[in-house]
């Protein structure tokens, strides 16, 4: 009979604190204390924030982490050094919920991605301020779909209606994959730090209606995308991840627009994955983002 293969559970520890000597030390020392394995650990030191940023994949060699005791030992350490830090178990599948509009190729890419593994989460919703007919080429399989229709006078009651999917869905992180509405101030404010938005690179500077057609009248020579967590400041969030294609005067704005949506899905993707994989650290307006 064949022997079968146990894997041992994976933990992933992220932490950020005011920079001093010492910190790698303590963490190690107590990761080995409890018996446990540094698999991986990536740092950073921000000269300017004057803050250190680590993330540390641990297990045990041998058996499963003593958790409780691992996490009063972390408390202590966070405690001394000022730390902020989360343990989490990479088995645990986080919940996700996606917002869109008309436009799909970014929500096609994910629940492609999502469906091969690539992305390991629970995709707990899809909202829509469009109709489910919109997205009938799309195989959305037993993910709850809520059309929330929107105009400027019911926005306040749709975003109640929103907020209220999210909490009931149990969503961790909420996903705006191309949704065409602006949040309100009083949504952004509660969706700090578990919101991520993409939009074309020319923001602020094309603004507006038409983007890359404003673009190709100005001649531009790159397009390009960006993720970022939404903030009360549109587009003003602090960004993830960025990506550009070089163009040419032979491309139309058609060109442009086909090209901006394969960047668009390949950006958001990346910074939904390193979402759920713990890779994204807030450092004031920025992000530590501990690439795979």
């Amino acid at each position: 009979m064949p022997i079968e293969s146990k894997t041992r559970p994976e933990y992933v520890l992220t932490l950020t604190c005011p920079n001093r000597p010492g910190i790698v030390a303590a963490v190690a020392t107590t990761i080995f204390e409890r018996g446990g394995n540094i698999r991986e650990a990536q740092q950073y030191d921000d000269a300017e924030s004057r803050r250190f940023f680590a993330r540390i994949t641990l297990d045990h060699p041998e058996d499963a982490l003593d958790l409780p005791a691992l996490r009063q030992d972390l408390e202590a350490v966070g405690s001394r050094f000022g730390m902020a830090w989360t343990l989490r178990d990479r088995a645990v599948r986080r919940k996700v919920i996606v917002l869109v509009s008309r436009f799909d190729h970014c929500l096609a890419d994910i629940l492609y991605r999502w469906r091969l593994g690539e992305l390991p989460m629970d995709l707990v919703g899809i909202v829509s301020n469009h109709p489910r007919e919109t997205y009938q080429h799309l195989d959305f399989a037993d993910v709850p779909f809520h059309h929330l229709p929107v105009s400027k006078a019911t926005k306040l009651e749709q975003e109640g209606e929103v907020w209220r999917v999210i909490r009931e869905s149990g969503a961790e992180l909420v996903v705006l994959a191309r949704y065409m509405q602006i949040l309100s101030d009083g949504l952004a404010a509660k969706l700090a730090g578990r919101c991520i938005n993409i939009h074309h690179s020319f923001l602020p500077g094309f603004k507006g209606a038409r983007p890359y057609h404003q673009a190709h009248a100005r001649g531009v020579k790159l397009i390009g995308a960006t993720a970022h967590f939404v903030t009360a400041d549109l587009d003003e969030g602090p960004i993830i991840e960025q990506d550009v294609e070089r163009i040419s005067h032979n491309d139309t704005p058609d060109d442009l627009v086909r090209q901006g949506r394969d960047i668009e899905r390949r950006v958001l993707s990346r910074a939904l994955h390193w979402w759920l994989e713990d890779r994204i650290l807030p450092n004031g307006a920025r992000t530590v983002v501990f690439r795979d």
